[in-house]
């Protein structure tokens, strides 16, 4: 609301209906910070498993589920992520993030392992559609996966697995950071794999772990 307001007074000084804004008196509120939600180690396990692998799409899916957690991506990289971008030997991935920036990120054994398993079985024998020879999900019809697709596939196995937080593809982007700084890893190393800009970005993921101790101290200390 106060956006607006600067906005239209910012209008009227332009057209010179009026020589000084009121607006400029204005103060923006401190919205308070709020910590994403994470995933436990165990409910990503959970997730995983309520994959259908027995079919290509469920083959598909865990391979993008590993990566995205493995590696930490934006739903957005992780969609356009392209076959030549995977680094299977030096066991990274690059990756294009927000504002065309480059990053190099390390490829778990984990997602690895399905992302082979997903490029030999599966996704050699789709029929891929122009301009998508070098994107590595693809949809039944040989396109590249799109970002609604993708988030339908994580509320049907939110709802498969039985869990009741709510979860998107970023859920899985917070998990990565939050059980890397859980682990002890440098944060300006977070800073890297995430592809922050600044560091203050990153450091939410502190508060986080230190929402993470306090818990851990109310429920096992004997004196708490």
């Amino acid at each position: 609301m106060i956006s607006g307001i600067r906005a239209f007074y910012k209008y009227l000084l332009m057209e010179d209906a009026i020589k000084q804004s009121p607006a400029d008196l204005l103060e923006l509120p401190r919205l308070p910070q709020k910590l994403p939600e994470v995933l436990s180690i165990e409910e990503i396990d959970m997730l995983v498993n309520a994959i259908d692998a027995g079919t290509p799409e469920g083959q598909r899916n865990k391979a993008m589920l590993e990566t995205l957690y493995c590696c930490g991506l934006r739903v957005s990289e992780l969609i356009t992520l392209k076959i030549s971008d995977v680094f299977f030997q030096e066991e990274f991935v690059r990756v294009i993030g927000k504002g065309n920036k480059q990053r190099m990120v390390p490829l778990g054994k984990s997602a690895a392992k399905f992302i082979k398993i997903y490029l030999k079985e599966i996704r050699l024998h789709i029929p891929v559609k122009k301009d998508a020879e070098d994107i590595l999900f693809l949809n039944r019809r040989g396109r590249g996966m799109t970002r609604e697709m993708f988030f339908i596939i994580i509320q049907l196995l939110k709802k498969k697995a039985g869990l009741k937080k709510k979860i998107s593809p970023h859920t899985f982007r917070h998990s990565f950071a939050t059980h890397l700084v859980e682990g002890g890893a440098d944060l300006r190393a977070v800073q890297e794999m995430l592809g922050h800009e600044s560091i203050t970005t990153t450091e939410i993921y502190t508060h986080i772990d230190r929402e993470y101790l306090r818990d851990a101290i109310l429920r096992f200390h004997p004196r708490k």
